[in-house]
């Protein structure tokens, strides 16, 4: 399986001004793996240390912040001495010790020379709720679930990805019976690891779905195990209405739709709670698009989508028939989950600011709206070749963007103002215009 967070990786550890790493993201979306990995691949040596349930580790980091004692007690504690030109130092679950969050600032100020690489499945939450480090003594990372390339890199197509990145959209379309196979494929199986793994090895639907309901199961018991007492019920039942929240025509987020007569207040601490763990993605709209977005963000009005299209498929009980052969009945549904791929896509590239648009009266709106730093893009998203884009039109013609972007299942295509891009293209967006 490769991941191309593997050569953010690589670019860190050449950085002369390296700082220690946190690598952010979901409970099991391959975050010790890929440590562990980059430590086989990149150095000579690799010290793992869990620090959930650590008793050692709570101990040694408990007294002071002295990193000639603290690289002494990891010696000790791993039975080898440490180098600091060749061993990577893997601190995982490190939330669990706060301490050692704080001592990442000391190992930058005065041991630099050594590798060091953290994670940990609610460490969002750890960095959010005030645990002291100084912001700026640390290099952060953010991994996701494997991409649609990264997908087809796993299923033993790694020269259609590979095709993807020429850009050479001719030869595409040629073989893009192959591509829309896959895409459907990836609606389903998501981008989960452990369910990609599975798929690539064994091609069984009904495995994939007990690993998917076995992940969410895991995030259920965090809500109970580690959120506030008294916002365990609100996330819930948050979480779970975010499919039907998604489904919606009206995609904005509706407070009365998780609970009747549920405000903003009441549910603000767990959706950021959600955010923080890495498990929804909160796209503001903006009401101007202008750059920067940021400075047009409407606080109020945003829409929420879960961390993965296949545990999003799971939570409804889609079943692998009924995507693959399609479904009258699935035609409301098939918007929900394709709008859930492209935002998934999108906020794989780095380079990228993700909102929404509509306009006051809600008669025009914009799927997504991207800031590239640039430009400002807007993109509509359609599930099939449906290629009626009115809202995009009543857009281009009050803002004169310099592209505006539709993506559906129909070929690449260029028009005066439109581009049509694949969406098992979408993550090329940047280069496409």
């Amino acid at each position: 399986m490769y991941r191309f967070a593997m050569e953010s990786l690589y670019k860190w550890k050449a950085n002369r001004y390296r700082k220690p790493l946190i690598i952010e993201g979901a409970r099991q979306v391959g975050k010790t793996w890929i440590m562990k990995e980059f430590g086989k691949n990149a150095y000579k040596d690799t010290v793992y240390i869990n620090f959930d349930s650590n008793s050692h580790m709570a101990e040694l980091f408990a007294s002071d912040f002295n990193t000639n004692r603290l690289i002494m007690g990891l010696e000790l504690y791993a039975g080898r001495k440490i180098d600091p030109d060749n061993t990577l130092l893997i601190f995982d679950e490190v939330q669990e010790v706060p301490k050692a969050l704080s001592s990442l600032k000391y190992f930058y100020e005065n041991a630099p020379q050594y590798h060091i690489v953290c994670a940990g499945s609610l460490l969002g939450i750890a960095l959010h709720s005030g645990t002291s480090f100084p912001v700026g003594k640390v290099d952060f990372l953010k991994l996701y679930p494997l991409s649609f390339r990264e997908f087809l890199m796993a299923t033993e197509k790694e020269q259609f990805a590979e095709l993807l990145d020429s850009r050479d959209f001719s030869m595409i379309s040629a073989f893009k019976q192959t591509y829309i196979d896959a895409l459907k494929q990836y609606y389903y199986v998501g981008g989960m690891p452990e369910a990609v793994v599975h798929f690539s090895e064994n091609k069984d639907f009904n495995e994939v779905r007990e690993i998917q309901k076995r992940i969410l199961a895991a995030y259920e018991q965090d809500f109970s195990k580690h959120a506030p007492n008294e916002i365990v019920p609100r996330i819930r039942m948050l979480w779970n209405s975010i499919p039907s929240q998604l489904a919606k025509e009206n995609k904005k987020f509706i407070y009365g739709l998780v609970r009747e007569g549920g405000r903003a207040k009441d549910y603000e601490t767990a959706i950021m709670w959600l955010s923080d763990c890495g498990l929804v993605h909160k796209i503001s709209r903006v009401n101007i698009p202008n750059l920067p977005l940021k400075a047009y963000e409407d606080l109020k009005a945003f829409k929420l989508f879960l961390v993965d299209v296949g545990l999003l498929g799971c939570m409804t009980g889609l079943r692998q028939k009924t995507l693959l052969e399609g479904n009258g009945l699935f035609v409301e549904f098939k918007g929900a989950l394709t709008e859930q791929y492209v935002l998934q896509q999108l906020i794989t590239v780095p380079e990228l600011n993700t909102y929404y648009y509509t306009n006051d009266r809600g008669s025009c709106e914009i799927d997504f709206l991207i800031d590239t730093g640039e430009t400002v893009v807007p993109v509509e998203v359609k599930a099939e070749e449906n290629l009626r884009a009115k809202s995009l039109r009543t857009y281009q013609d009050k803002f004169n963007p310099e592209i505006s972007i539709r993506t559906s299942m129909s070929d690449y295509r260029k028009e005066e103002w439109l581009l049509n891009l694949p969406l098992y293209a979408v993550e090329e967006i940047l280069g496409c215009w």
